[in-house]
């Protein structure tokens, strides 16, 4: 049975909630049961921003996630709020440019990646998400990265693709297999 209850947080205007909907639209292109539930501040950029994303290979029961199974961030302010909540053995991967305090928790693995600097390195810090978004799906395989990189042919611009499937497979890179 694959699973994921994933929470992607971080501030408004970073993509968070883009990158729970492409996975989303990952699954659902693959006959899993999805769903997707963006929560943000009231202010356009800057505000906080998540979303809840489940992943599953049974029915969805709810789309509230309280407990993640992993956790991606961009911001403190979100890894202080959503830090303590992900699930024993779970994974939490966190933009290292952003996010200078340790992780305290010791029961979850934590990849930390220069998500900003690898975006910029290949010219758009807009990208840092997707940077993120392929440590995710490279680590858990919730979905393969084949099946991401549809998704965002079919439901994303077709002039950001070249450099989101880049930034993908950086963030794939950083994860030891």
């Amino acid at each position: 049975m694959a699973s994921q209850e994933i929470i992607f947080a971080g501030f408004g205007g970073q993509g968070i909630l883009s990158m729970g909907k492409f996975l989303a639209y990952a699954g659902m292109d693959v006959n899993m049961n999805v769903s997707w539930l963006p929560s943000y501040g009231p202010e356009m950029r800057g505000g906080t921003a998540n979303c809840s994303v489940i992943v599953s290979d049974e029915a969805v029961g709810s789309p509230i996630v309280t407990n993640p199974t992993s956790l991606v961030v961009m911001n403190r302010p979100s890894l202080d709020k959503f830090e303590k909540e992900i699930l024993p053995g779970g994974l939490l991967i966190l933009d290292s440019d952003l996010i200078e305090r340790p992780v305290e928790r010791e029961d979850i693995e934590v990849i930390k990646i220069p998500a900003q600097t690898e975006a910029d390195s290949l010219g758009s810090k807009q990208i840092a998400n997707m940077v993120l978004l392929g440590a995710l799906v490279a680590k858990t395989q919730i979905v393969s990265m084949e099946t991401l990189l549809q998704s965002l042919r079919d439901h994303g611009k077709e002039k950001f693709f070249e450099i989101n499937r880049k930034a993908l497979e950086i963030g794939a890179s950083y994860v030891v297999k």
